[in-house]
Protein backbone atom coordinates (compact mmCIF):
# COMPACT_ATOMS: atom_id res chain seq x y z
CA UNK A 1 0.00 0.00 0.00
CA UNK A 2 1.35 3.39 -0.94
CA UNK A 3 0.36 6.41 1.11
CA UNK A 4 0.58 9.74 -0.70
CA UNK A 5 1.21 13.10 0.89
CA UNK A 6 0.06 16.62 0.07
CA UNK A 7 0.62 19.77 2.09
CA UNK A 8 -2.56 19.19 4.10
CA UNK A 9 -3.22 15.45 3.89
CA UNK A 10 -1.70 11.99 3.91
CA UNK A 11 -4.02 9.67 2.02
CA UNK A 12 -4.73 6.33 0.39
CA UNK A 13 -7.66 6.92 -1.96
CA UNK A 14 -7.70 4.39 -4.78
CA UNK A 15 -10.69 3.73 -7.01
CA UNK A 16 -11.63 1.07 -9.53
CA UNK A 17 -13.25 2.83 -12.50
CA UNK A 18 -14.96 1.25 -15.49
CA UNK A 19 -15.92 3.32 -18.55
CA UNK A 20 -18.13 1.68 -21.17
CA UNK A 21 -17.94 2.92 -24.74
CA UNK A 22 -20.91 4.88 -26.03
CA UNK A 23 -23.66 2.51 -27.22
CA UNK A 24 -21.37 -0.32 -26.02
CA UNK A 25 -19.71 -0.32 -29.44
CA UNK A 26 -16.79 -2.76 -29.62
CA UNK A 27 -14.17 -0.23 -30.74
CA UNK A 28 -11.29 -1.07 -28.39
CA UNK A 29 -9.03 -3.26 -30.49
CA UNK A 30 -5.36 -3.75 -29.58
CA UNK A 31 -4.15 -0.76 -31.65
CA UNK A 32 -6.66 1.68 -30.19
CA UNK A 33 -6.05 0.32 -26.69
CA UNK A 34 -2.26 0.73 -27.04
CA UNK A 35 -2.74 4.40 -27.99
CA UNK A 36 -5.35 4.87 -25.23
CA UNK A 37 -2.87 3.45 -22.73
CA UNK A 38 -0.24 5.97 -23.88
CA UNK A 39 -2.74 8.83 -23.44
CA UNK A 40 -3.68 7.64 -19.96
CA UNK A 41 -0.04 7.35 -18.89
CA UNK A 42 0.58 10.96 -20.03
CA UNK A 43 -2.34 12.39 -18.03
CA UNK A 44 -0.01 12.66 -15.02
CA UNK A 45 2.07 15.21 -16.99
CA UNK A 46 -0.88 17.61 -16.92
CA UNK A 47 -2.58 16.40 -13.74
CA UNK A 48 0.27 15.25 -11.46
CA UNK A 49 -2.06 14.54 -8.55
CA UNK A 50 -3.93 11.86 -10.57
CA UNK A 51 -2.07 8.53 -10.59
CA UNK A 52 -3.33 5.84 -12.96
CA UNK A 53 -1.96 2.63 -11.47
CA UNK A 54 -3.48 -0.11 -13.68
CA UNK A 55 -5.19 -0.14 -17.07
CA UNK A 56 -6.97 -2.93 -18.92
CA UNK A 57 -9.84 -3.34 -21.36
CA UNK A 58 -12.37 -5.42 -23.16
CA UNK A 59 -13.74 -4.51 -26.59
CA UNK A 60 -16.44 -2.20 -25.19
CA UNK A 61 -15.06 -0.88 -21.88
CA UNK A 62 -11.90 -0.05 -19.93
CA UNK A 63 -10.90 -0.74 -16.32
CA UNK A 64 -8.69 1.67 -14.39
CA UNK A 65 -7.17 1.67 -10.92
CA UNK A 66 -6.67 5.33 -10.03
CA UNK A 67 -5.29 7.13 -6.99
CA UNK A 68 -7.20 10.40 -6.50
CA UNK A 69 -6.36 12.96 -3.80
CA UNK A 70 -9.17 13.88 -1.38
CA UNK A 71 -9.31 17.44 -2.74
CA UNK A 72 -10.57 16.15 -6.12
CA UNK A 73 -13.91 14.46 -6.65
CA UNK A 74 -14.14 11.17 -8.50
CA UNK A 75 -16.56 12.83 -10.96
CA UNK A 76 -14.02 15.54 -11.80
CA UNK A 77 -11.32 12.97 -12.51
CA UNK A 78 -13.72 10.89 -14.63
CA UNK A 79 -14.55 13.99 -16.72
CA UNK A 80 -10.85 14.81 -17.16
CA UNK A 81 -10.00 11.29 -18.28
CA UNK A 82 -13.02 10.84 -20.56
CA UNK A 83 -12.69 14.25 -22.25
CA UNK A 84 -8.97 13.98 -22.90
CA UNK A 85 -9.02 10.40 -24.12
CA UNK A 86 -12.05 10.93 -26.38
CA UNK A 87 -10.52 14.00 -28.01
CA UNK A 88 -7.16 12.34 -28.63
CA UNK A 89 -8.62 9.04 -29.85
CA UNK A 90 -10.93 10.79 -32.36
CA UNK A 91 -8.01 12.89 -33.57
CA UNK A 92 -5.78 9.84 -34.13
CA UNK A 93 -8.43 7.42 -35.40
CA UNK A 94 -10.65 9.24 -37.90
CA UNK A 95 -13.05 6.32 -38.29
CA UNK A 96 -14.26 6.95 -34.72
CA UNK A 97 -15.72 10.27 -35.88
CA UNK A 98 -17.87 8.32 -38.33
CA UNK A 99 -18.95 5.83 -35.69
CA UNK A 100 -19.83 8.61 -33.22
CA UNK A 101 -20.98 11.37 -35.58
CA UNK A 102 -22.71 14.33 -34.00
CA UNK A 103 -20.96 13.97 -30.65
CA UNK A 104 -17.51 14.51 -29.21
CA UNK A 105 -17.91 11.52 -26.92
CA UNK A 106 -16.75 7.96 -27.35
CA UNK A 107 -17.57 7.04 -23.74
CA UNK A 108 -20.99 6.41 -22.29
CA UNK A 109 -22.19 9.09 -19.88
CA UNK A 110 -22.20 6.63 -17.00
CA UNK A 111 -19.38 4.86 -15.24
CA UNK A 112 -18.75 2.33 -12.49
CA UNK A 113 -16.71 3.26 -9.40
CA UNK A 114 -15.75 1.39 -6.26
CA UNK A 115 -13.22 2.17 -3.57
CA UNK A 116 -10.19 0.04 -2.85
CA UNK A 117 -10.23 -0.34 0.91
CA UNK A 118 -7.71 -0.76 3.66
CA UNK A 119 -8.20 -3.66 6.03
CA UNK A 120 -8.00 -3.60 9.83
CA UNK A 121 -4.50 -5.15 9.90
CA UNK A 122 -3.09 -2.33 7.78
CA UNK A 123 -4.73 0.33 9.94
CA UNK A 124 -3.28 -1.30 13.06
CA UNK A 125 0.18 -1.41 11.44
CA UNK A 126 -0.10 2.26 10.48
CA UNK A 127 -1.07 3.29 14.02
CA UNK A 128 1.75 1.20 15.56
CA UNK A 129 4.32 2.81 13.25
CA UNK A 130 3.50 6.33 14.38
CA UNK A 131 6.70 8.12 15.36
CA UNK A 132 8.85 5.56 13.54
CA UNK A 133 8.27 6.71 9.94
CA UNK A 134 9.65 9.90 8.41
CA UNK A 135 6.43 11.61 7.34
CA UNK A 136 8.37 14.20 5.37
CA UNK A 137 8.49 11.68 2.53
CA UNK A 138 6.21 12.20 -0.44
CA UNK A 139 5.23 8.52 -0.51
CA UNK A 140 5.10 5.96 2.28
CA UNK A 141 4.97 2.18 1.99
CA UNK A 142 2.90 -0.15 4.15
CA UNK A 143 2.72 -3.83 3.30
CA UNK A 144 -0.65 -5.45 2.69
Amino acid sequence: MKLRKQSNAVYFCEYHLVFPTKYRRKILNEGIFAYLKDILEKIKDYYPQIHILEINHDKDHIHLLVSIPPKLSVGTVVRVIKANTARMLKKKFGHLTGIYWGTEAIWSEGYYVSTVGVNEKIIQQYIKQQGEEDFGQAELELSR
